[in-house]
């Protein structure tokens, strides 16, 4: 007997990889460098954490593909999420030692502290429940630009409530796992950036 099943639903498929965490800490990183007393600086401690908090994470995650040990770029498998999160970790772990060690601009390095903090609470829940990365990050980068920058980044938040459909519409969380995702990025990362600013 053969089973049917419904089509992906584009839009959300659109919605959750271009608004996935690798894209969100590219923004974040660079609004907040630019925003920086002195931009240029900024913008070059920004591309610093993007290296360390995206681009070297989707490089492990494409080998991780090509060798098996996943099947898509967002590790749908929350135990193989379990062996990813501790990487992208190190390498985090690695930028906020540079950042001290070079003097890079407080808010620049609290923005990847702020990261690591969200990292380091996600790893726990996903030993037992699928939470949402997605909302998680997202949540926080808005968090983090309403505090560090201006409260109007508040008005960003429907773009978290965009990407948690999107990942319920796709199926690979619940609504309470985006909703746990969101509220728990959003409390990490801005109470770990307004603590460390």
């Amino acid at each position: 007997m053969t089973t049917i099943t419904a089509p992906e639903n584009r839009t959300a498929r659109a919605i959750t990889d271009g608004l996935e965490p690798k894209n969100v800490i590219l923004v974040v990183c660079l609004v907040l460098g630019a925003a920086q007393n002195d931009a240029l600086v900024g913008l070059a401690w920004a591309v610093h954490a993007i290296v360390f908090a995206a681009v070297i994470p989707v490089a492990y995650i494409k080998y991780g593909i090509r060798a098996g040990r996943w099947r898509d770029r967002h590790v749908g498998q929350r135990e193989r999420r379990l062996h990813l999160i501790p990487v992208i970790m190190a390498s985090v772990g690695i930028a906020i030692t540079t950042m001290l060690l070079l003097d890079a601009p407080a808010q620049m390095t609290v923005l990847v502290v702020a990261m690591l903090a969200t990292l380091g609470a996600i790893l726990p829940v996903t030993a037992f429940w699928k939470i949402s990365v997605h909302t998680s990050v997202s949540a926080g980068a808005i968090a983090i630009l309403t505090v560090g920058i201006s409260p109007w980044w508040a008005l960003a938040f429907p773009l978290v409530v965009l990407i948690g459909w999107s990942r319920v519409a796709l199926r690979d969380h619940t609504l309470g796992q985006v909703v746990a995702g969101a509220g728990l990025g959003a409390l990490v990362a801005s109470a770990v950036f307004a603590w460390l600013t």
